[in-house]
């Protein structure tokens, strides 16, 4: 088994935040962080704006990586005390629900980790295709993303080598290792909510990339290296 947690006493959590350049959003980010968690972690990629600064002044453990998402929540992952690691987007909105949803799902010693219900906001016509889109994709394919808040224990993370330096897909990447290893819980009725900004422009367009992207790396075996090249500015 990969891990455990005691019952009766509960898990700590430790919340990893990567950030490059978030001053506009990082104290709420950790704000909300320690409203959930017994420890914050920022993991920086050098940000040139006052993100660290203002994380520590916010109460977070800041430390510096290389820049890139998977680099970037290994090292924070490294750093953290907790039993279970919490990886969180800095724009992204969680509940202080989301911790005992966290601790009943990690009752079953089974279960390793899992994520959140995402929904995209504010409500457009992207927003709701891409929030059904992640749901059924999540239901039926066990697919998902950083966006929608993984947990894992931590025992079981550093058993899977954890987050790799990938240029995409490196969230996927851990996901497959750990629905590979055990048992996962899908919370929901607990909702992290992200901005769908970056989809607003050309919705269709974007979730049809998004599918070939996906396709490649899973069905084909692309390496991400070589998915990267066509990714430009569609995002996950």
């Amino acid at each position: 088994m990969l891990g455990r947690v005691d019952a009766k006493d509960g898990p700590s959590i430790t919340i990893i935040i990567p950030t490059w350049c978030e001053e506009a959003t990082i104290a709420c980010a950790v704000a909300m962080g320690r409203a959930i968690a017994d420890e914050v972690i920022v993991a920086d990629g050098g940000s040139t704006d006052g993100t660290a600064a203002i994380a520590r002044a916010c109460g977070a453990r800041v430390v510096q990586a290389p820049r890139g998402r998977g680099a970037q929540l290994h090292a924070g992952a490294s750093a953290a005390s907790g039993d279970v690691l919490l990886f969180l987007h800095a724009d992204a909105e969680l509940p202080p629900s989301a911790r005992r949803g966290i601790e009943d799902a990690l009752l079953d010693e089974s279960v390793l980790g899992g994520n959140f219900h995402l929904r995209f906001v504010p409500n457009s016509f992207a927003a709701r295709l891409f929030t059904r889109a992640n749901d059924v994709r999540r239901r039926w394919l066990r697919i998902y993303y950083g966006d929608s808040a993984i947990f894992v224990r931590r025992s079981a993370y550093e058993v899977l080598g954890g987050f790799r330096a990938l240029p995409i897909f490196e969230d996927y990447d851990l996901v497959r290792r750990i629905e590979g290893a055990g048992r996962t819980i899908y919370i929901r009725d607990i909702t992290v909510e992200t901005s769908a900004r970056r989809f607003e422009r050309a919705p269709l367009r974007t979730l049809a990339i998004w599918t070939m992207l996906q396709i490649l790396y899973s069905v084909f075996r692309v390496h991400p290296d070589r998915i990267a090249r066509f990714y430009g500015d569609a995002p996950r």
